[in-house]
């Protein structure tokens, strides 16, 4: 029986709960990463590829699944991402026992994830109105950080409680609710016409390239996502390091309690630079997160290290600057595309952004390794390579100086 139509508002409620569901075991690979490092006997280098095989296999799935929606309904393609991400983590509770079982299984999750995250914000651009476009992107963003907050407490908890196989076998679970939802409550939608056979084919990226405005907002959320994913894969591990090397390890602020906390503020952040962007300027937002984090991240990892209290307060103030600029760059890519070529621009959008969500993990691991395995100047090096990056694209960025959306205060 087909779903109802749905009022604009409670669509985006449907579509963020059905994400909050499907994508609430998304970490927890990088929460339970200082037990199976060792139960595994992984370098750091194996560890970080481990994460970055999820942001692989996203990248190689999300300009097919993302860019079928300008032809298939978004649904569709939505249940299948919710599919791929019930098989990953079930398999991956089931047989996942050292490295290559780890990785095939991980990459699985990661083309659930393709079809799932900018899938969903599509399904969402396809049905609500162009005023309510912004604080759509703004919810679905904030529903993927509070799944992805309470990722890493409900890993350790799970995993405390019923062993780390259990946990992945539960997110299976969630998952699968997160399908009957979408299934029974989002309504199917009758996709437009293609353009005439003249225009361009529907992988035909050229266009979406020669889009200055939305690729600005694009290569700026590579990086971006290059910082969060660095910041999401190694917290816990960092700050496992600095309360064992500081003799803190009897804290009640655990390192997967710290980071859940992070990615609450963070989600928190997303929601509050969105609607600073509009009032104030998305370009002028944008950069100011981006000066903000070169300056934290190029510190942390010297300073964070000296004492377990003051990492969680840089950890903290770093995962708000992060997120600040999250919600306010997709929306920018979103709102500057063409509509015809919206699900091509967001496929090119977040491909970029998860080209970095896949360096950065590795960029920590191998920094790490490089320097001789974790010590305060590796750490310190590892996160200061990424501050560089951020500062690289800041001059980017303000070279391109992007459109704003329409309603932002700072419109062009």
């Amino acid at each position: 029986m087909p779903a109802r139509s749905l009022s604009g508002g409670r669509l985006v409620a449907v579509v963020c709960a059905a994400q909050v569901l499907v994508q609430i075991g998304a970490f927890f690979w990088p929460a339970l990463l200082p037990t199976m490092m060792p139960l595994w006997g992984l370098t750091n280098s194996e560890a970080g590829w481990v994460t970055a095989i999820f942001y692989a296999a996203y990248l190689v799935a999300v300009p097919i699944l993302v860019t079928l929606t300008d032809r298939v309904d978004a649904k569709l393609v939505y249940l299948f991402g919710v599919g791929c991400t019930i098989a990953g983590h079930l398999l991956f509770g089931m047989l996942a026992d050292g490295f290559w079982s780890a990785l095939a299984t991980r990459a699985l999750t990661g083309i659930g994830w393709a079809g799932t995250y900018m899938t969903g914000l599509k399904l969402l651009a396809d049905q609500v109105d162009a005023k309510l476009m912004s604080r759509a992107v703004t919810g679905h963003a904030a529903s993927i950080g509070i799944s992805g907050a309470l990722s890493f407490s409900c890993a350790g908890l799970l995993a405390e409680l019923y062993g780390w196989r259990s946990a992945f076998l539960v997110a299976a679970l969630s998952a699968g609710a997160a399908w009957s939802i979408a299934a029974l409550s989002v309504p199917r939608r009758k996709q437009p016409a293609p353009p005439s056979g003249d225009g361009p084919g529907l992988f035909d990226f050229r266009p979406v390239l020669r889009n200055r405005s939305a690729m600005a907002y694009a290569l700026a959320y590579c990086i971006h996502t290059l910082e969060m994913n660095a910041l999401r894969g190694w917290g816990v591990a960092f700050l496992a390091y600095v309360a064992l090397s500081t003799g803190a390890g009897e804290t009640r602020l655990s390192p997967t309690l710290v980071v859940t906390v992070l990615g609450l503020i963070g989600t928190a952040a997303s929601v509050l630079g969105n609607e600073t962007a509009i009032r104030w300027g998305r370009r002028k937002l944008i950069a100011f997160a981006m000066i903000a984090s070169i300056v934290v991240g190029g510190s942390i990892g010297f300073l964070g290290t000296a004492s377990y209290p003051v990492a969680v307060v840089l950890l903290l103030l770093y995962g708000f600057i992060v997120w600040l600029d999250s919600s306010s760059l997709t929306a920018g890519a979103a709102g500057t595309a063409e509509p015809s070529r919206r699900g091509a621009t967001l496929a090119v959008h977040s491909m970029l952004g998860y080209a970095g969500g896949f360096v950065g993990p590795l960029m920590i691991g191998f920094t790490l390794d490089l320097a001789g395995g974790m010590s305060r100047v590796a750490w310190g090096a590892a996160f200061l390579v990424v501050a560089l990056l951020m500062l690289l694209a800041l001059a980017a960025f303000w070279l391109i100086r992007p459109r704003e959306l329409a309603g932002d205060r700072g419109e062009n």
